[in-house]
């Protein structure tokens, strides 16, 4: 199975204040993007991952290096599900597997990229994705209030993926969240692409809706839980601080 790694990257990351894009922000002496992109290197899936950034491509390709990914531009930040159109036509026809990350989560590790792969081979699914499961939005675990949320049904299948601004408050409640780390049958995905819409309160084309097409469409979606500290993403100055301690402290902090 060929399976190709694409990062979204193009974000602006206007809450974080900052001067040069939220991918690029140091942590630990090496930017946020160049975390993941080391674990995508120590997976071996993919030797030259897509990297889809925006106008913020000149200094995200001086940071990583040009040979080693394949730079693709996103001339409008129309959202997730648009960032993956922009790839299409770039990819080559024998990618039987897609699977998508974001720039801006650098605990990621090899082995849980690798761990969604396999899944994707076994279950052979339109759809593998990854959950994290909280007690609370407190303390370092304050930066998942923003993720989407998992709903599932009398039978624990996942149902839809809910966005912390189109959800219901009794949705906002749910404690499993969606990290965005997709794997997708790359057959399926791409005419299914052209199905999302933007009716929703950003007004942009959501990856996560995928899930709502496929299971409307009779598809099975396949999910495996990960250690939350792995899933923590940069927003806000603040999420930048809790990353901070987290990768002070990782081995210390509750699971």
């Amino acid at each position: 199975m060929t399976t190709r790694i694409i990062v979204l990257a193009a974000g602006k990351g206007v809450r974080m204040n900052s001067e040069i894009p939220k991918v690029l922000i140091p942590l630990a002496g090496k930017p946020l993007l160049g975390h993941l992109t080391d674990a995508i290197r120590r997976s071996g899936i993919d030797p030259h991952p897509v990297i889809v950034v925006g106008e913020n491509q000149p200094l995200i390709e001086a940071a990583l290096g040009r040979d080693a990914y394949q730079f693709i531009r996103q001339d409008a930040p129309l959202g997730t599900g648009h960032a993956v159109v922009a790839a299409e036509p770039y990819l080559t026809p024998d990618t039987d597997a897609l699977i998508v990350l974001y720039g801006d989560h650098p605990f990621v590790d090899a082995e849980t990229i690798k761990n969604l792969r396999a899944l994707h081979k076994e279950k052979n699914c339109a759809i593998t994705m990854m959950t994290v499961a909280i007690e609370d939005f407190e303390n370092w675990r304050a930066p998942f209030y923003d993720f989407g949320r998992v709903v599932r049904d009398e039978k624990g299948e996942i149902k839809k993926i809910v966005e912390v601004k189109d959800a219901t408050p009794e949705e906002r409640e749910i404690k499993e969240l969606n990290p965005s780390f997709f794997c997708f049958r790359a057959s399926w995905l791409w005419p299914h692409l052209k199905l999302l819409t933007n009716n929703n309160a950003k007004g942009e084309y959501y990856l996560t809706d995928l899930v709502r097409i496929a299971i409307d469409r009779g598809e099975c979606i396949a999910s495996i839980n990960i250690n939350p500290l792995q899933a923590i993403g940069i927003n806000t100055p603040e999420h930048l601080e809790i990353a901070k301690q987290i990768e002070e402290k990782r081995d210390t902090l509750p699971k």
